[in-house]
């Protein structure tokens, strides 16, 4: 679905289009709270976020926003957001001051400390509830976002500028793009599949590749996602029902061990 030289952008949008109503990402917390996130109602808040950085902070293409930010969907909407906007996602800590810093509740300090022009703080709330306690210089973001309108013109962002900085490396658009189409061929990703994605609830960025290509993946083969810690101790058999309740097919991720009745797949 998509050339080598589209956008990041253009295959998401291409996506929502093609049936807006199809789960996307489903996201549970460490306490078990989940929350499920179609299509169209993840794109809904990504148009909002595109909206506030370009009406709210002046975003322009070129633009770098710094995302320290675990797996979750917030984090989805970010990313998508950068993107939409032909900003680059900075998931590393090098480099020049970005013009936006994201971070969540444990983060602040961080981002507040990178130069950043403006700060945003998300509570990682799986309901996107505000923040407990917002410092001076920094915006709510499930406050603010909430005032920017739904609808956020499709941006003529170019796909051979840079769309992701991570792990010492800048990809382009078209990169980033060409990484998630290779991971859905390698993992023969269909979309009859559900793919589990088990990270620790505070685990990086990162956790979605370097190449943030498990997310493109999706995308581009149009899985849904399922974000879940990995099971306690004692909970192995309570993640299986869960992953079996979800539907879940292929399982990425270093846990749970074992047999299990999922294809497993690794990069």
């Amino acid at each position: 679905m998509g050339a080598m030289s589209d956008s990041p952008a253009r295959l998401w949008r291409a996506l929502v289009s093609a049936d807006p109503t199809r789960p996307f990402v489903t996201s549970y917390d460490g306490l078990g709270d989940r929350i499920e996130l179609s299509r169209a109602t993840l794109d809904n808040w990504v148009s909002k976020t595109s909206n506030m950085l370009v009406d709210g902070f002046g975003t322009q293409p070129g633009d770098r926003i710094s995302l320290a930010l675990p797996p979750h969907w917030q984090s989805l909407a970010w990313v998508l957001s950068c993107w939409s906007v032909g900003a680059a996602a900075v998931l590393s800590g090098e480099g020049s001051a970005p013009e936006v810093a994201v971070a969540g509740p444990d983060r602040l300090t961080e981002a507040l400390d990178s130069g950043a022009e403006e700060v945003v703080g998300t509570s990682l709330d799986p309901l996107g509830l505000p923040l407990r306690e917002v410092p001076p210089m920094v915006t709510d973001y499930t406050v603010e976002v909430r005032g920017h309108g739904d609808h956020f013109p499709a941006y003529p962002v170019d796909a051979a500028e840079p769309a992701l900085e991570s792990a010492g490396r800048t990809l382009t658009g078209a990169e980033v793009v060409a990484a998630g189409l290779a991971l859905a061929k390698a993992w023969d990703l269909g979309e009859r599949d559900r793919l589990a994605v088990v990270t620790a609830p505070d685990a990086p960025l990162d956790s979605f590749g370097a190449d943030l290509a498990v997310v493109t993946a999706a995308i581009a083969s149009g899985v849904p996602l399922v974000l879940t810690p990995p099971p306690a101790e004692d909970g192995l058999q309570r993640f299986l029902d869960r992953m079996g309740a979800e539907g879940v097919t292929v399982l990425y991720g270093a846990e749970p061990a074992g047999d299990l009745p999922f294809r497993r797949v690794t990069r």
